[in-house]
């Protein structure tokens, strides 16, 4: 059985040492390091590795960070204006897909992977210096594969960025720009060869750190998206890296979808790299605050009122099968209630979350359902417990028949996606969990278009969408994990279609890079502007 607890004393050992003050003269402060004065032992080995995995927690959840990229991107989700309330702003250009440079989702991004590419550069450094330590190549290795992850998270998000691989450099130094192919063939030569060195295990020690199968499962995604990133589909090469994981036999799915989002998620079987969270130890997730309206504080017991922003978009909620037990394990919809079962009174009236919207500069606090995923605890802070599932064996598995359906084997996708939907529908109408072939083949039922006021005003329709429903059942499955965008892009909808305030623009396909930020450029003369941005 997994130990949450092994990964929390692994980071917060890290955390705390980093925050340390220079009070006591004896303590060896890391944040600060002279080579010639510091002398690292085998006993600092935690703490020096700690900081460059505290970053994954930052890169996925902190504001503007991987969550808010892929989801406030997209046809799933909106943050939109909030009358008497707020938001908006620079949430609504995410979501009309009009940004430039400045945008904070951009700067975010670009900071917390950065950072993190830069603790790990740090932690390397700092290894070199101690003598005699055991392993020194499986843990060089095991940073090495951490960094290419933040890489190709760049490389997803930016494509051409600077490759950085020490930590001690001259004042004054600038880093060259390198390019997304030199970018692609960076992180797939780094994790190729962290692949000998690393854990094949699943267990209590593995857990939240990088393993073989978090290296292949990043391969897999590196090659999904390789038409994308080089211009070379790699369908095959994806399929090899995702057989190897679902073969090893050391994951399974869960009989329930929800326990994979459980605030005590840590044994799951299907969790193949997690990102472990602590309200207290390891704080950072903020989610139910992010969406859930004031009135819901009622229904949960939280320690303080929620702050009313992201909500589904009708569009999407509207694509569920009424009897897809992810639609009601996902979203909160219809009339509140208090925890004790109380209805929940706002001015004379039940509180409701409807599936409406009004339009993007100006919704009501009670439009839109609200995602409630992952578990929310009573009495919770502003920080939430559950850990995320930034890979996990449904994945793999979408994986898989992704590339089967692409290369010809539409059934062979469709018994996979069946697998996967059984869970879903066990309970309601356990038929309709069988897909076919010829649906996954076939268009979306997302009825794509412009959305005002509960009217769809130049109705696109989604039938024309090549692999629409494969497409459908990715959304389905992972709404909510930062897959949304990626999806999107890959499968040529992110510009071409319309949702909700968000209008349809070909010629604005450039977007699916983001700009390099604007005050990256004014600090780095070696930095251009990707294609597209205004300089």
């Amino acid at each position: 059985m997994k130990n949450k607890n092994i990964i929390y004393k692994f980071l917060v050992s890290g955390m705390f040492l980093l925050g340390a003050g220079c009070t006591n003269l004896d303590e060896t402060v890391y944040d600060k390091v002279v080579a010639e004065d510091t002398k690292f032992t085998a006993e600092d080995l935690n703490s020096i590795v700690a900081p460059a995995y505290n970053s994954f927690r930052q890169i996925y959840a902190d504001w503007d960070a991987a969550f808010n990229l892929y989801e406030d991107s997209s046809d799933l989700m909106v943050t939109p204006q909030r009358n008497g309330i707020g938001w908006g702003d620079y949430y609504i250009t995410m979501h009309l897909h009009t940004y430039e440079a400045p945008l904070p989702h951009a700067e975010g991004n670009w900071n917390y992977l950065f950072n993190g590419v830069n603790n790990v550069n740090k932690a390397i450094f700092q290894i070199e210096q101690i003598p005699d330590l055991e392993n020194r190549e499986a843990v060089y290795q095991e940073l090495k594969a951490l960094r290419a992850i933040y890489y190709y998270l760049l490389l997803d998000n930016f494509r051409n960025v600077p490759i950085v691989t020490k930590y001690d450099f001259p004042k004054g130094y600038l880093p060259t720009q390198n390019t997304g192919k030199e970018v692609y063939d960076f992180v797939e030569s780094e994790l190729k060869a962290a692949l000998p060195y690393l854990s094949d295990k699943n267990d209590s020690a593995t857990y939240g750190k990088i393993t073989t199968w978090a290296v292949k499962m990043t391969l897999a995604k590196l090659y999904l998206n390789a038409e994308v990133y080089i211009g070379t589909p790699k369908w095959t090469e994806a399929l090899a890296e995702v057989n190897d994981v679902i073969n090893s036999g050391l994951f399974s799915l869960n009989s329930n979808y929800l326990d994979n989002f459980k605030i005590k998620n840590e044994t799951s079987p299907e969790e193949i790299l997690s990102i472990p969270f602590d309200q207290v130890k390891a704080p950072g997730t903020s989610w139910p605050f992010r969406t859930l309206a004031a009135p819901s504080q009622a229904t949960y017991e939280l320690a303080g009122g929620p702050w009313n922003g992201t909500g589904g978009i009708p569009q999407f909620i509207d694509t569920y099968d009424p009897d897809d037990q992810r639609l009601k394990d996902c979203w909160l919809g219809g009339k509140q209630y208090t925890s004790k079962g109380d209805p929940i009174m706002v001015d004379g009236k039940q509180f409701e979350y409807i599936n409406y919207m009004t339009n993007v500069n100006g919704c009501e606090p009670n439009e839109g359902y609200r995602m409630v995923k992952y578990e929310i605890g009573t009495g919770d802070i502003a920080q939430t417990s559950n850990d995320v599932p930034f890979y996990r064996l449904a994945d793999a598995m979408m994986i898989k028949a992704e590339c089967l359906l692409r290369t010809g084997d539409a059934n062979g996708a469709a018994a996979i996606v069946t697998q996967i939907r059984q869970r879903n529908f066990k309970n309601t109408n356990p038929a309709k969990a069988t897909v076919t072939g010829a649906k996954l083949l076939g268009g979306s039922v997302y009825k794509y278009g412009t959305y005002e006021a509960g009217v769809i005003t130049n109705l696109e329709g989604g039938a024309d969408i090549q692999y629409g429903g494969f497409l459908d059942e990715l959304a389905w499955e992972f709404v909510g994990e930062a897959h949304r965008k990626q999806d999107l892009i890959r499968f040529g909808v992110y510009s071409t279609k319309s949702w909700f305030s968000n209008k349809a623009n070909p010629q604005g396909a450039f977007r699916a890079i983001l700009p390099i930020p604007q005050v990256q450029l004014e600090r780095n003369s070696n930095l251009k502007q990707n294609p597209g941005y205004i300089q």
